[in-house]
């Protein structure tokens, strides 16, 4: 019996010596992964080219956009037909919600209106500028380039009619491979996009 017993506790420890390391390695392995780097876009500084609208009240709904834009990733164009995601890099929110915020931004920015909001906080709206976001990627298939393209409808909040439509694009060189330098392209891209629209809406309402 004694014999027996010693056996079994001298298997018990073998077993418990090959599993504890298992266990500390699992938990090591815990805090290990790769985290991704994450960006934000810059409030474009519009000085609003256009007359000033002290009236007018503008709306700025969420953007449309296709299911690939509609995330945290960064979109890697790398031919007219296939995408990838920039790696270990990510929006800070998803990207319509990212570009209605900046969007309003500028607007308020540009201090040329009598208010500008989002859906829900209760302003008497006279124009909801609509937008849907066609491009937002680094291109690789054409020399390395960041391309915004957003389109948007000035549409009139009383009887729904549109008021104005245009197609915003803008490109400028991603530089090299590092994601840093991508990203500060593309957030040049979309200021020069954003600045454009200001300056159009006030043009137009």
């Amino acid at each position: 019996m004694a014999v027996s017993h010693l056996l079994a506790r001298r298997s018990l420890l073998a077993r418990a010596a090959f599993t504890l390391p298992l266990v500390a390695l699992t938990l090591a392995g815990c805090g290990t992964g790769a985290k991704n780097d994450t960006y934000d876009l810059s409030a474009a500084m519009a000085d609003g080219a256009g007359p000033a609208a002290k009236r007018s009240q503008i709306l700025v709904p969420e953007p449309t956009a296709l299911q690939a834009l509609n995330s945290e990733q960064i979109v890697v164009r790398v031919s007219p037909s296939e995408i990838q995601y920039l790696a270990r890099s990510q929006w800070s929110d998803k990207l319509p919600r990212m570009v209605q915020s900046k969007l309003v931004e500028a607007y308020e920015n540009s201090g040329k209106l009598g208010g500008v909001g989002k859906p829900g906080q209760g302003l008497a709206i006279d124009y909801q500028v609509v937008t849907d976001i066609r491009a937002f990627e680094i291109d690789s298939s054409k020399g390395s380039q960041a391309v915004v393209e957003i389109s948007a409808k000035i549409i009139n909040d009383r009887n729904g009619t549109v008021r104005a439509q245009k197609v915003f694009r803008a490109a400028v060189p991603a530089g090299g491979g590092a994601a840093d330098g991508m990203v500060k392209a593309l957030d040049r891209s979309f200021s020069s996009v954003t600045t454009q629209i200001v300056d159009w809406t006030l043009q137009s309402i």
